[in-house]
């Protein structure tokens, strides 16, 4: 069974889908809720890292470059899972700070709508560098070509 890449359009309609979802939510339950908590930013910023990293040594390990050990292949499969997951998700709770960004961005006045606007807006793009982060630990963790199978002239995945 082969796992299929990420399709970046699944992702982008998650987004579009739940940010929907969340402002037609937050129409009515808006002003029952409590503020939006800044810690999703850092959280998703030190995920997005760590994948980000977990990639670049794994790419190494796959290539066999210098100074690095050969990578388990059940391992790769299961940072290829991880990474799809985290994908996902983050297009997932992208959509949904999104959400909230569209439902006060016209209360911007009142200071309870401007703080949820902005932190929201910063945990939406922390979401998209996660999302970023993941396509890259699911590129890295792809089997490089066979020398026989690649085109003249075309460099190395």
């Amino acid at each position: 069974m082969c796992v299929k890449p990420s399709n970046p359009g699944v992702l982008v309609g998650l987004v579009v889908v739940f940010g929907l979802v969340t402002w037609g939510v937050l129409q009515q339950a808006y002003a029952v809720l409590p503020t939006v908590p800044w810690t999703a930013i850092p959280t998703t910023l030190l995920l997005a890292l760590g994948e980000a990293y977990t990639g670049w040594l794994t790419r190494a390990r796959i290539l066999r470059r210098p100074d690095t050990k050969p990578v388990e292949p059940l391992a790769v499969a299961r940072l290829a899972a991880l990474a799809k997951a985290t994908a996902y998700a983050g297009a997932v709770f992208g959509g949904v700070f999104a959400g909230f960004v569209l439902r006060v961005v016209d209360m911007l006045d009142l200071p309870k709508p401007r703080q949820d606007a902005l932190v929201a807006g910063g945990s939406f793009l922390s979401c998209v560098i996660l999302v970023c982060a993941a396509l890259f630990l699911e590129y890295c963790c792809r089997v490089p070509r066979k020398p026989e199978d690649r085109a003249p002239g075309k460099p190395d995945d």
